[in-house]
């Protein structure tokens, strides 16, 4: 460990934000035997209270193949990390009154204007009915959309979505509105609105995006996102000039160990279409800024994205009834837990820590990435947590709950 290379570095001392030291070397050890016995190639955590970063750690490698080591400045796929960037573009220009939340999506993409729900039959001829509610943005950035990912393999609408090639991306030379218009001619899972299901959602919100604003997704987000909170290193891939730092992708070999993923190649290359969902990679300094400005309702070293009570009213519970996701949700894959958990405009809500039994604040916001990614904010206790590696999928191991209980336990004022 030591100090790491780069332009991220520790603040203040952790004595001064209420954090041990030693109880902060013990989230050091309990990761670090992830990697020492070769489940992880590498790791780096932050962590910062009161606004300062107060611990930067790091174990492993980037490349195993290499021996390059895990720094400050390295390169990570973000996946769906993607998402709440995203989320936070669009209530930018919600903000400006580019759009009401209960407004109809085919006010911008027509081809949504037709939905219909799955009712029975197979993925080959499916049973199908006109929606009865439209799809809304408020659906979409809340995941209650009718919606789903390919990659589900729970229901034959999954499956006709991997048959017209979306599963772990999008078809070879479909651009993002084409693919946004191949997402409407599937059928919904259920009436908009009735349900949560994890899904191409965002990915749509980034179309309603482009078509608001007269920008193509790169360009709004260098602009009005990445370029005012110094986030240089954060783009839809990583270009000559980041390629050496870009950590490589690996899955869960049969001996358990971490193995080069194929799909890790596709993050060197501009992508046919610009994901909201999951597109973008970034360093842990980057991602640091982007959730301190949420920390600190919407602006950060000057630059205001977004207000306060914006940032309020995204970081509650929106699903009705102030419902958690194991009550209202399709108990499939999610880059959170269920139990206690509920979700905002682009965020997972922590509602009860009690029912989802691992050491938290109510009111915790944040999200994950499918290479086991994350992040959160813990408004109570004033702190913010990013959690980089690169393994896939992010449901291997229990990195996320570990991570919590971990860094929580080292808080003592």
């Amino acid at each position: 460990m030591g100090e790491l290379k780069g332009e991220v570095k520790v603040e203040v001392d952790p004595v001064e934000v209420g954090l041990h030291p030693g109880r902060l070397a013990r989230i050091d050890r309990h990761f670090a035997r992830y990697v020492d016995d070769g489940r992880l190639a590498g790791w780096l955590l932050a962590v910062a209270r009161h606004g300062r970063l107060a611990h930067l750690a790091a174990h492993g490698l980037r490349d195993l193949e290499s021996g390059a080591p895990v720094e400050a400045d390295t390169v990570w796929r973000l996946y769906s990390m993607t998402k709440p960037v995203t989320s936070v573009a669009a209530m930018m220009l919600y903000e400006e009154g580019g759009f009401e939340l209960n407004d109809p999506v085919s006010r911008w993409i027509p081809s949504f204007a037709d939905a219909r729900v799955w009712r029975g039959g197979t993925p080959q001829a499916p049973a199908t009915m006109p929606a009865t509610e439209p799809v809304r943005v408020w659906h979409l950035l809340t995941h209650t959309s009718g919606l789903t990912y390919g990659f589900h393999y729970n229901h034959p609408v999954d499956a006709r979505y991997r048959a017209a090639g979306f599963e772990w991306g999008t078809p070879r030379g479909m651009d993002l509105a084409a693919s946004v218009d191949a997402y409407a001619s599937q059928p919904l899972l259920f009436e908009p609105g009735t349900e949560w299901c994890y899904s191409v959602a965002t990915d749509v919100l980034g179309r309603l995006i482009e078509v608001v604003s007269g920008h193509s997704l790169d360009e709004l987000f260098a602009s009005r996102i990445f370029g005012p909170l110094g986030m240089t290193d954060t783009a839809f891939h990583a270009d000559a000039a980041r390629a050496g730092r870009l950590a490589t992708l690996y899955g869960r070999g049969a001996d358990g160990r971490a193995t080069p993923s194929p799909m890790g190649s596709a993050a060197l290359h501009r992508p046919d279409a610009l994901s909201g969902g999951g597109g973008l990679v970034g360093t842990a300094g980057d991602y640091l800024r982007f959730a301190e400005m949420l920390r600190r309702g919407g602006e950060l070293d000057g630059a205001r994205l977004l207000g306060p009570r914006t940032v309020a009213y995204m970081t509650r519970n929106h699903l009705p009834g102030n419902a958690d996701l194991e009550q209202y949700g399709r108990r499939l894959f999610a880059e959170t837990p269920y139990d206690g958990v509920g979700f905002g405009l682009g965020f997972s809500v922590v509602i009860d820590p009690s029912v989802g039994k691992v050491l938290d604040s109510a009111g915790t916001f944040g999200w994950g990435g499918a290479a086991s990614t994350a992040f959160y904010v813990d408004p109570v206790e004033d702190l913010t947590v990013v959690f980089m590696t690169q393994l896939i999928p992010s449901s291997t191991y229990p990195l996320r709950s570990q991570l919590k209980q971990l860094v929580q336990q080292a808080l003592v004022d």
